[in-house]
């Protein structure tokens, strides 16, 4: 902005003043007890009545704090001027009723005398604009406008045909050029060089609507900052107001939960009944921390159809796709460990051999979790390459290549990979989920990364980049929503002790 619009200093002063730090949030136990309000669905209170107005309260909160998520976490997060395709039924629409507007305002200029009253309503629409683009103090340049486009006496002027409408439109586009951001430069001197009124008043329209975008990012670009400062803090209070407009905002988030304790009460059990001598009647006891991390992992195979946990939901989009990375990570280790199985004498020598089949694969893994993607088809290309591969270097080395059995066998082996129950497949998996595991139970300002374990060591580098992402995500929701997961597992393990009490519980960590 112009030396006009110098005098931002309050709303850097505002910033300042409210930005605090987060790091008290961390510290919150599993006993933190700040979420236990009579609004919380594990309460025996009964149901209560949601009106309209509730409602619709709750989903502004809801789209506010996604909002404000995002904004904090996604560094590319940016406001898109997009239109309707010109093809499609509504860009055909667009396109008619737009073209009427301009071609009307055309023959009412064209009259004699010219007819300004559509004309001075567009001046008022742009000064509206321009003032929006202005910052607080930015005085003299706000009278100015206010000023140059008085439509008062632009209607004056109009009734004694004497509007200089060229000099009005003048005017506008030298104070666009001077509140513009600098990507719109080759915008303005295009305005400056249109001669035609109707399509330059046109044109204007364009541009300032460019300019609202690139409005919105500035603010977005000064707000991260202070988001993220405070957004463990804003993302609690914001969901806390929602619980209270909607008591069953946590359902989802509590079946979540409760699910990871029934799974890890039955695995405490069937390892107590292969125990010999094991006490049958003593209750298991089950780590809060542990079920917990166990609701995390099962992220990671969620069946993004379903609707997800209410406390995931500002993470829903990126959560989808670690899981998707992960699936196709799965598959490249699968097809590097067959392959090395079957084939491990004759590439032995062969230098990052394991790194070339990854090349083979991901290429046509390339897109694996749309709908229209045929996994055993591209299965079956990679089997084919793989085997072209495998055979070039023997060539090259001077070695007999791959009989047409073995070819076979490894190509069906590759296939295979889709079924399910897959032997290899379930091995990949479950040392997937065993590194993930192991990275949930690392204590949060640890960042060093667990061992990898024995077959991902090809897809290491990955692995360790969305394992960090995945621990980034958890890390903070836990930060976020600590407390109501205290709430919810204190009512689910511990049904019979008091609220408020159990001050020596293990911490979330």
């Amino acid at each position: 902005l112009n030396d006009d619009q110098n005098s931002d200093s309050d709303s850097s002063r505002l910033s300042e003043s409210t930005a605090s730090s987060d790091s008290e949030y961390s510290r919150q136990s599993f006993n933190s007890d700040s979420s236990s309000k009579p609004s919380s669905p594990a309460s025996a209170s009964p149901p209560k009545i949601i009106t309209f107005d509730e409602l619709m309260a709750a989903a502004r909160n809801l789209t506010d704090l996604t909002l404000a998520h995002e904004i904090a976490v996604n560094a590319n997060f940016c406001i898109k001027h997009e239109d309707f395709p010109q093809n499609s039924f509504a860009g055909t629409v667009k396109q008619i009723v737009h073209k009427a507007f301009w071609d009307h305002l055309e023959s009412e200029l064209n009259e004699d005398p010219p007819e300004y009253e559509h004309a001075i309503k567009l001046f008022e629409e742009i000064k509206e604009i321009l003032l929006s683009f202005l910052t607080p103090g930015a005085n003299r340049i706000q009278n100015q406008i206010c000023e140059v486009l008085d439509t008062d006496l632009i209607r004056q002027q109009a009734e004694h045909n004497a509007v200089d409408i060229h000099g009005l439109a003048n005017y506008i586009i030298n104070t666009m050029g001077k509140l513009c951001a600098p990507v719109r430069d080759n915008d303005i001197k295009q305005l400056k060089a249109t001669d035609n009124i109707v399509e330059l008043l046109r044109q204007i329209f364009r541009v300032l609507d460019l300019m609202k975008v690139d409005m919105a990012n500035y603010t977005i670009q000064n707000l991260r900052p202070y988001l993220q400062r405070n957004l463990v803090d804003y993302e609690r209070t914001k969901f806390q107001e929602i619980l209270e407009e909607t008591p069953s905002a946590l359902d989802l988030t509590t079946e979540w939960i409760k699910e990871s304790i029934e799974d890890e009460l039955s695995s405490v059990s069937d390892e107590s009944s292969s125990s010999p001598g094991a006490d049958s009647s003593s209750k298991p006891i089950i780590s809060p921390t542990l079920v917990l991390n166990n609701s995390y992992l099962k992220l990671l195979q969620w069946d993004y159809r379903k609707t997800i946990p209410e406390t995931l939901i500002t993470d829903e989009v990126r959560l989808q796709e670690l899981r998707e990375k992960l699936n196709q990570l799965k598959i490249i280790a699968c097809v590097c460990l067959i392959t090395n199985n079957m084939v491990g004498a004759a590439i032995v020598d062969v230098p990052d051999f394991a790194d070339q089949l990854k090349r083979i694969s991901v290429p046509l893994l390339e897109g694996m979790n749309k709908k229209t993607f045929d996994l055993k088809e591209a299965l079956n290309a990679i089997g084919v390459q793989i085997c072209s591969k495998v055979n070039r270097s023997l060539t090259e080395r001077g070695l007999p290549t791959l009989n047409e059995e073995m070819q076979s066998n490894l190509m069906g082996q590759i296939a295979h990979i889709v079924e399910e129950n897959n032997p290899v497949s379930s091995l990949i998996d479950k040392r997937i989920q065993f590194f993930m595991r192991s990275l949930l139970a690392l204590p949060s300002f640890q960042k060093c990364m667990p061992t990898m374990p024995g077959g991902l060591s090809v897809i290491q580098t990955e692995m360790e980049f969305v394992g960090s992402q995945y621990a980034s995500i958890v890390n903070f929701n836990k930060q976020v929503y600590g407390p109501f997961y205290a709430n919810i597992l204190r009512k689910l393990l511990f049904p019979e002790a008091p609220m408020g009490k159990a001050e020596t519980e293990t911490p979330i960590n």
